[in-house]
């Protein structure tokens, strides 16, 4: 199991990495799917586990879309079209909160896999929406930054608390390897 990182961590507001060494990947991603399932999240990106990577993982099992869990690497979304939809999301970075976002229903994606090889897909419905979030974290965009100011203010004090709560975790984080130094 991996910490999953809130709202107010430096790492959740750049851009991620693109992934270079494929060497241990494979123990990511495991260490990815357990944090994500633990969480009973449906999708979960390396930046929302502390790690500055362009790496997302998803699973819509439970839907009637897919029977395959889903692993996108250096992913990059090439269009976007068909018709945009307000749906409810939440997310694991942002404990407690959930917002109706409105998101194109298909992406044609380019991505990698864990063997290195590229693809070009089309998705769409809940796989679409997933995708199109986890990529927002890579980007350093959240679903409040996706919402009008009016509703960004319903959540005000919850965001303040989530910042709070990550600064002092990060603050105890650096304290602690000063000691181990």
């Amino acid at each position: 199991m991996m910490d999953i990182v809130t709202y107010g961590n430096p790492i959740l507001n750049r851009t991620c990495k693109v992934v270079k060494s494929f060497s241990n990947i494979e123990s990511i991603i495991d260490d990815m799917f357990d944090t994500m399932y633990e969480a009973e999240g449906i999708g979960l990106a390396a930046n929302q586990v502390g790690l500055d990577m362009n790496i997302f993982i998803i699973d819509v099992t439970h839907t009637d879309e897919t029977d395959d869990t889903h692993i996108f690497i250096n992913s990059k979304i090439l269009s976007i079209h068909g018709e945009k939809k307000y749906f409810q999301e939440g997310c694991l970075s942002l404990p407690g909160i959930a917002l109706d976002v409105e998101r194109p229903e298909k992406i044609l994606l380019k991505y990698q896999t864990m063997d290195k090889k590229w693809h070009k897909n089309e998705f769409s419905g809940l796989l679409s929406r997933a995708i199109q979030h986890e990529m927002d974290h890579l980007n350093g965009v959240f679903i409040v930054d996706r919402v009008s100011e009016v509703e960004k203010i319903k959540y005000k004090n919850q965001l303040k608390i989530l910042e709070l709560d990550s600064k002092k975790h990060l603050k105890k984080s650096l304290d602690q390897k000063r000691f181990l130094l």
